[in-house]
C-alpha cells in the first residue's frame, strides 16, 4: 500500500487493527503537525484509489483543506480562501459525523479560518496556540 512520499509514510502511526486506513490517520497526524503538504499528499494516495466511491468528495474536501493551509503558510490568501470554501462545500454533506470525524465542528472551524484569511490575518492561524487542529473521535468500543 502506497502512503505517498517517504515523509508522509514516516508519519503513519500504525493502529493495531489498521482500521481506519493508515493513510487517513496519517492525514490527521501530518495536518496537526502543520505538515500540510504531506497531509495533502498522503490522503491523495487514498483518494485516488477511492475515486467514484461514496467517500470520494469527503477525502477531496480534506485534501483541499490541507492545500488551503499550504497556501496560508506561503502567505497566499486568495488561493487559501478558495480552497477553504471548496473544502467546506465538499465536506458539508458528510456531517454531522463521518469516519470518526465531527464534520459539523470542522465546518465551523473552516468558517472561522476562512474569516481570518479573508480579513488578511491568515498568518495568525499558524501562531503558537492558534494552530489548526483536527481531532478524530475515539472508536466505539
Amino acid at each position: 500500500m502506497s502512503l505517498g512520499s517517504p515523509k508522509a509514510a514516516a508519519a503513519v502511526r500504525r493502529e493495531p487493527d489498521d482500521d481506519p486506513d493508515p493513510r487517513y490517520l496519517a492525514f490527521f497526524e501530518c495536518f496537526n503537525r502543520q505538515r500540510f503538504f504531506e497531509a495533502h499528499e498522503v490522503l491523495e494516495a487514498l483518494w485516488l484509489v477511492r475515486r467514484g466511491t461514496p467517500r470520494h468528495l469527503f477525502y477531496k474536501g480534506l485534501i483541499q483543506l490541507a492545500g488551503a493551509f499550504v497556501h496560508v503558510q506561503k502567505n497566499r490568501p486568495q488561493p487559501a480562501s478558495a480552497l477553504l470554501e471548496q473544502a467546506r462545500g465538499n465536506l458539508q454533506p458528510y456531517g454531522p459525523f463521518c469516519d470518526r470525524l465531527n464534520v459539523a465542528v470542522l465546518i465551523e472551524r473552516i468558517g472561522g479560518w476562512l474569516r481570518c484569511v479573508q480579513a488578511g490575518d491568515g498568518s495568525g492561524l499558524l501562531a503558537p496556540g492558534q494552530t489548526p487542529f483536527i481531532e478524530l473521535q475515539s472508536p466505539r468500543p
